[in-house]
């Protein structure tokens, strides 16, 4: 399910370009047919094809798994195909953030520290569906032992943060290890978590990796009001986790002058 792509022959496209919508549910009687589908107590996995994020939230709640394909091209048959059949495990991430509804726009994993720490609205959680690099897998992973190579440093200099990554499933997997920082004070107003790096690993049943990630000065610079890049001394809060909001990891880094 999902929408149909842009052709400027075609009337009845949903997405693309001068295919703005006026709301983010399944367009036309498509949760109709996903709810009756889902009552006769078959087995059900939904695929999204959808060149925007969709408030699925009916979905999110009653079908056990949900594929997001997006706009796949030519080989998308035979990437769903491969998920669906247990031929590879899943190891994309959300590079946008869900909503729950068009309420909630516009949202994004790296909101300002007031929006981001806001409490809910009126009848709706502030919390996205599917927040900025979800994602799921045939397999699980531990995260253990965040260390960083020198957690005082100054603002010309590097650290490597490290961190043990266990697959602790059955099956062959690759995990995504993102890491955030939060500033915790500075001369301007910054969002509440800036994704920094991450690393893509394949680990076999039991393996275990040191996954290992730079913060170099551009990694730790911001835009004075002055529209400088400079990197000010202060406390930086480092998070380590599978998405901005499943953090399993944290730890400080100092930044002098």
């Amino acid at each position: 399910m999902g929408e149909r792509p842009t052709s400027f022959t075609r009337a009845d496209s949903t997405d693309g370009e001068s295919r703005d919508a006026a709301d983010l549910e399944l367009t036309g009687v498509q949760e109709e047919l996903l709810k009756a589908v889902h009552a006769t107590g078959a087995p059900v996995v939904l695929v999204l094809v959808n060149g925007r994020a969709l408030a699925v939230n009916w979905a999110a709640e009653h079908v056990p798994a949900i594929v997001e394909a997006f706009l796949p091209g030519e080989f998308g048959g035979r990437a769903v195909a491969e998920v669906l059949f247990g031929r590879v495990s899943p190891s994309g991430r959300l590079p946008v953030t869900v909503p729950r509804g068009v309420g909630q726009l516009p949202l994004t994993y790296d909101q300002k520290r007031m929006r981001a720490q806001a409490g809910d609205y009126v009848g709706l959680s502030a919390s996205p569906l599917y927040e900025f690099g979800f994602g799921l897998s045939y397999t699980t992973f531990s995260y253990a032992r965040l260390r960083i190579s020198r957690p005082r440093i100054r603002a010309d200099q590097s650290t490597v943060v490290r961190v043990d990554v266990t697959n602790t499933g059955d099956r062959r997997g690759q995990e995504v290890v993102q890491l955030y920082l939060r500033d915790r004070l500075a001369s301007v107003s910054l969002p509440e978590r800036m994704l920094r790096g991450y690393a893509k690993v394949d680990l076999a049943p039991g393996e275990r990796t040191t996954v290992a990630m730079t913060l170099s000065p551009r990694e730790l610079a911001l835009v004075d009001q002055r529209m400088r890049t400079t990197v000010e001394p202060g406390l930086f809060d480092v998070l380590v986790g599978r998405s901005c909001r499943s953090i399993e990891l944290t730890g400080q880094l100092e930044v002098t002058a």
